[in-house]
C-alpha cells in the first residue's frame, strides 16, 4: 500500500471537475485519505514547486498555482504512485491517452489539470508538505 499526492489545479477546480476527477480515482482503486482546498501564497507555491526553479517555465507555474484555490489531496491505494501517474495521463494533454484525466480535462501543457507525486520518495515530502499525521485518516474497509 502506498501513498500519493494529487493537487486538482485551479483550472479543475474553476472548471467543477473535482467529482469528477475525484470519481476517477475512486473508480480506478485510489482511496482518498486526506484533502483540504487552499489558496496556495507564492511563497509556497515557489517553496512546492523548487525543484523546477531554473527552468524557464517555473514563473507561469507559479503564477498559474497561485490563480485560483487547488484541492490537495492524498491517495491510499496499491501503486499509488504508479497508478495516479497512468490515470494523470501525459503532462501535455495532446498526448494523454484517452480516458486519463488530463485527455478528458486539461486545456492544454500549461493547465492540466491535476499535479501527482513522480517518486514514493516525494510523494512523503508532498504530502508532508501539505497535510500533518493527524491530517490523514487511513482507509480499512
Amino acid at each position: 500500500m502506498e501513498r500519493t499526492l494529487a493537487i486538482l489545479k485551479p483550472d479543475s477546480i474553476a472548471k467543477n471537475n473535482i467529482g469528477n476527477i475525484i470519481s476517477i480515482y475512486e473508480k480506478n482503486g485510489l482511496r482518498v485519505v486526506a484533502a483540504k482546498m487552499i489558496h496556495l501564497s507564492q511563497h509556497e507555491a515557489e517553496e512546492f514547486y523548487g525543484i523546477h526553479k531554473s527552468r524557464p517555465f517555473f514563473g507561469a507555474l507559479v503564477s498559474f498555482m497561485i490563480s485560483g484555490p487547488v484541492l490537495v489531496l492524498a491517495l491510499e491505494g496499491e501503486n499509488a504512485v504508479l497508478h495516479h501517474r497512468e490515470l494523470m495521463g501525459a503532462t501535455n494533454p495532446e498526448q494523454a491517452a484517452p480516458g486519463t484525466i488530463r485527455k478528458l480535462y486539461a486545456k492544454n501543457i500549461d493547465e492540466n489539470a491535476v499535479h501527482g507525486s513522480d517518486s514514493i520518495e516525494n510523494a512523503a515530502i508532498e504530502i508532508a508538505f501539505f497535510f500533518n499525521h493527524q491530517e490523514i485518516c487511513s482507509r480499512t474497509i
